[in-house]
């Protein structure tokens, strides 16, 4: 097939203006780009600059229209074994998701390319022929912060991207679902929608902030002479670029601002590398983003870029930048080719269709050298009819040589595939059992985390609860002492000491027994009057807190004024140097 042969092909470039919107509207925004419908040019008027690309789009133009002519064509291609890559690019909110994807996949009438895609992959194999075998698998990962995140399986992240001879640029570990019809797809999609970086700017009530990449795999098999084919398809919603000043990014949202517009501005590097002949390195390597779409880039690979820019001189600036990078993008060569793999049996069939064609040259030999020989002609040395069939038997022997041979290195590359695949099992076992027995370290090491968080709680709860012991055993000895303290003055009241007369007497020898009376201290008294009880007087009290401590002293020898209570010591003698002025003895009153 001639279209099978490698050949040089140009990134097709599309360009797609929005609708103003009600930010541009309110800003006093007006058109400033003029395009003609189905053209291919755009002109700013405020700078008077011209832009040329494969097709341009006005802000009146459907959904089915640009997928019919940017994205339709690339799918077919990757039905035919070749890869293809649709990517949308420019500022935010200037319609990237909504041309990708569409505000709803069940919506036929508004949905974006990746939908459309679905049913126009599976129409192409319903419309295939019978003995072609079709195998389909679906990959979503997102790029956010320069990490690469399978949106099928959120826990695999920061996957790694790896190249070989035989895959090309991939990546690592990532989940491949194999799909067996169109509403598969749309659970997959929905499920990596879900899983999908969004967040509130002032630009965009929906800014994503992460580059999407949707990434499909066909697989054809003839069952006739069991060649395959391999074609992959790219579909990538890239994050806006975006000014801060517009979109009011803050906190995290900045963050992610910078590294989507470093990623975009390393995309720039790289188209730039490819398109100027005075750069010996392209920068692939400089950014995730880069490097996931290398083969799209200037490799093996049908590129088509939608450009989506705002017709409002509201964005003006952001514009003009979105359609110089457009301009300088198809400028980029692609070296394309079909993902063919020939089988033993297709080798095959190729050797005996060289051989009819050997036969037949043969016998038309042998029929020219008889017309020589009729007409008289001599015919040349080394090319008679005989030698002819000698060499044509040699060359049927060396087939058939060659074919056996061929069979025993097709049986031990089947079987050395077997050792493979069985290896390749082993080691899926072994790295899934080795991924749980990760999981179940991580597990025991948070287990033993939480231990010993909680041991250092339980010793800092002991010793707090061993200082509060030590202060309420110290608290309870001191109230110990001082209520044998209190004990022991009760149970044995000290004597008062005699006292000396003003003329030199004892006071034993003037001394006065008090009288059995139970009569108070009377009011404004200055004395002590006292009184023998017949029984002991129990220990006194003593009250305590935590604010101070106030014990009654068993000790005093007067109650206070107008207080009306007894003596301390019903034991106690009253004592007195003189005898007691009149009114004021023990039987006054």
């Amino acid at each position: 097939m001639a279209g099978e042969d490698p050949h040089e092909e140009s990134i097709k470039v599309c360009c797609r203006f929005r609708p103003e919107n009600q930010l541009e509207r309110e800003h006093g925004g007006r058109i400033s780009v003029e395009c003609p419908d189905g053209g291919t040019m755009v002109r700013v008027i405020s700078c008077d600059m011209n832009f040329q690309f494969d097709r341009v789009f006005r802000w009146d133009a459907n959904q089915k229209e640009v997928y019919d002519y940017a994205a339709k064509p690339i799918i077919n291609a990757v039905l035919r074994g070749f890869n293809g890559t649709v990517f949308a690019y420019g500022q935010t909110a200037s319609g990237k998701t909504y041309t990708m994807e569409g505000p709803d996949f069940e919506d036929k009438t508004h949905q974006g390319v990746i939908p459309r895609m679905v049913w126009s992959i599976f129409d192409g194999i319903y419309h295939a022929d019978e003995h072609i075998e079709f195998l389909v698998k679906v990959s979503i990962v997102e790029i956010y912060n320069e990490r690469i995140r399978d949106l099928l399986d959120p826990k695999r992240d920061n996957l790694k991207v790896h190249e070989d001879k035989a895959r090309g640029v991939f990546i690592g570990e990532v989940t491949e679902s194999y799909v067996g019809n169109e509403q598969e797809i749309f659970d997959a999609m929905r499920a990596g929608h879900y899983n999908r970086s969004m967040a509130v700017t002032n630009m965009n009530e929906h800014s994503s902030r992460s580059h999407l990449v949707f990434m499909l795999t066909v697989e054809q098999k003839n069952l006739h002479d069991r060649s395959v084919k391999v074609g992959k398809l790219h579909l990538v919603d890239l994050a806006g670029s975006e000014k801060v000043a517009k979109s009011g990014a803050s906190g995290e949202r900045l963050d992610e601002a910078k590294n989507i517009n470093r990623s975009l501005s390393a995309l720039g590097n790289v188209i730039n590398a490819l398109t100027d002949k005075k750069y010996t390195h392209v920068p692939y390597r400089d950014s995730k983003l880069t490097r996931v779409l290398q083969e799209s880039l200037g490799g093996n690979a049908k590129t088509s870029l939608i450009i989506t820019c705002s017709p409002s001189n509201f964005n003006e600036q952001e514009t003009v930048s979105t359609l110089r990078f457009g301009q300088r993008a198809k400028m980029i060569k692609n070296v394309v080719k079909v993902n063919h793999e020939r089988s033993t049996e297709e080798l095959k069939l190729l050797l005996e269709k060289k051989e009819i064609i050997l036969n037949e040259l043969s016998a038309k030999c042998s029929y020219l050298e008889h017309l020589l020989r009729q007409n008289g002609i001599p015919v040349p040395e080394n090319s008679s009819s005989a030698s002819m069939g000698v060499a044509g038997e040699r060359s049927q022997d060396d087939m058939a040589d060659l074919l056996e041979r061929l069979e025993e290195c097709h049986a031990k590359l089947r079987s050395q595939t077997e050792k493979i695949s069985e290896s390749n099992r082993e080691r899926d076992e072994k790295q899934a059992h080795l991924r749980t027995l990760q999981a179940e370290r991580e597990a025991l090491r948070n287990a033993l985390s939480d231990a010993a968080d909680e041991r250092e709680n339980m010793r800092y709860e002991r010793d707090e609860k061993a200082g509060e012991v030590a202060r309420l055993t110290s608290e309870l000895q001191r109230l110990k002492t001082d209520h044998e303290a209190l004990t022991m003055n009760a149970m044995h009241p000290a004597l008062d000491d005699s006292m000396v007369a003003p003329d030199g007497g004892t006071g034993a020898s003037s001394s006065v027994g008090a009288r059995a009376s139970n009569t108070a201290s009377r009011p404004g008294d200055g004395g002590t009057a006292g009184a023998r009880h017949s029984m002991p007087v129990p220990p006194i009290a003593s009250t305590t807190g935590h604010s101070g401590r106030s014990i009654v002293s068993p000790r005093s020898n007067a109650s206070a004024p107008g207080s009306g209570s007894i003596p301390a010591s019903g034991n106690m003698r009253a004592a007195s140097g003189s005898p007691p002025p009149p009114g004021r003895g023990p039987c006054a009153g």
